[in-house]
């Protein structure tokens, strides 16, 4: 069922323009939400990528007060989707999930890989919408206030076409839609407006780097003493339009990610702080899990120093964490729920046997 534009919506579905029918609009952002307050709960759930978050931070406070502000008489609102670019692994998608969390409202994520690889790219767009409705329970108002993530959208640079696939080309041109806001008819005949869902797109981007390194030979050359240098160094860094068209996106969809902030490379302090000190980190999980059965659960730091190794070794950022610390909790917890007599298990060493202590 292919995405269309109607030149006005059913007579049933609520203009989502006129904020005066949206009494939801003002929660969506309380008063004492600023960009400020945005990065402090981030930095409670996301270690690192200082520079990310706040450019995220502004990008949805503009968004949703953008929103809560606009009288039905001044038009659309100029959508501030966002382009997140780095590595895998980085915390592009975290970072996505606990805006929704703090913002209550519905997120979900779709992967361009998936996109690119169907004939049907409008139905697989539908598809991720109407997971946007089900995770708002239905409430088709709750859903157009949303957050759509679309994960790995490098993979649609224009030289990526492949035999009985959609072209990047073509689906980025089916993205454009939505993207900027248009009326989307669902399965159930229901419409969903996508006019103030914000969209977030990420991807690693390999290979822009030289791309940028080629474009901004010259940069922005100081012309004065009072020039801030560090302001003409963070032009210098910043990823510009013509980057990305050389890369592989049409100038027309880059146009609708108005945003753009880099995520860098997770050094190893920063994977130890991922898995130790995180509010939703997995020792904080496990810890919970092990009191729970009566037990005292305690990892050494050079524990999460080696996992960090292990990970920084693998080249998968953040994503192989977790599966190399539940490979060393596996057997650990296999034997806990059997054996009620051990109250403590320290754990010193990745390559040692955990040492357990019994009650007396």
């Amino acid at each position: 069922m292919a995405i269309r534009a109607r030149a006005a919506p059913p007579a049933s579905r609520e203009s989502s323009n006129d904020h005066h029918t949206h009494p939801g609009y003002n929660s969506l952002l309380a008063r004492e939400t600023t960009p400020s307050t945005i990065v402090r709960y981030l930095d409670e759930y996301v270690i690192g990528q200082d520079e990310a978050k706040k450019v995220l931070a502004v990008a949805v406070y503009s968004h949703y007060r953008k929103i809560a502000t606009l009288r039905s008489d001044q038009g659309a609102i100029a959508k501030s989707n966002v382009l997140l670019v780095g590595p895998s692994g980085t915390g592009k998608t975290l970072l996505c999930d606990t805006l929704s969390r703090m913002l209550k409202v519905p997120f979900v994520t779709a992967d361009a890989t998936s996109l690119a690889q169907t004939k049907y790219a409008n139905e697989e767009i539908e598809a991720a919408l109407q997971r946007l409705l089900d995770k708002a329970d239905g409430n088709i108002e709750n859903a157009q206030h949303g957050i759509v993530f679309i994960d790995e959208i490098d993979k649609l640079r224009t030289s990526n076409a492949a035999a009985g696939s959609s072209s990047g080309e073509s689906v980025q041109h089916a993205l454009l839609k939505i993207m900027e806001g248009s009326p989307v008819k669902l399965k159930d005949s229901r419409y969903i407006d996508t006019a103030n869902i914000l969209f977030i797109c990420g991807g690693a981007f390999v290979g822009l780097e030289n791309i940028m390194a080629k474009t901004h030979g010259f940069g922005f050359i100081a012309t004065s003493a009072d020039d801030n240098q560090n302001i003409l160094d963070r032009l210098n860094k910043r990823v510009k339009p013509t980057d990305l068209f050389e890369f592989g996106l049409i100038p027309e969809f880059t146009g609708r990610l108005p945003v753009i902030a880099r995520l860098h490379e997770l050094s190893k302090p920063m994977l130890v702080r991922i898995m130790s000190t995180a509010k939703n980190s997995i020792y904080r999980q496990y810890i919970a899990i092990f009191r729970d059965e009566g037990v005292e659960l305690s990892i050494g730091p050079r524990v999460f120093e080696q996992i960090a190794e292990l990970a920084l070794e693998y080249k998968t950022g953040a994503r192989s964490l977790r599966g190399i610390f539940e490979e060393l909790i596996t057997p650990i917890l296999y034997l806990i729920p059997d054996n009620p007599e051990i109250c403590k298990v320290e754990i010193s060493s990745l390559f040692e046997d955990a040492r357990y202590f019994r009650r007396k």
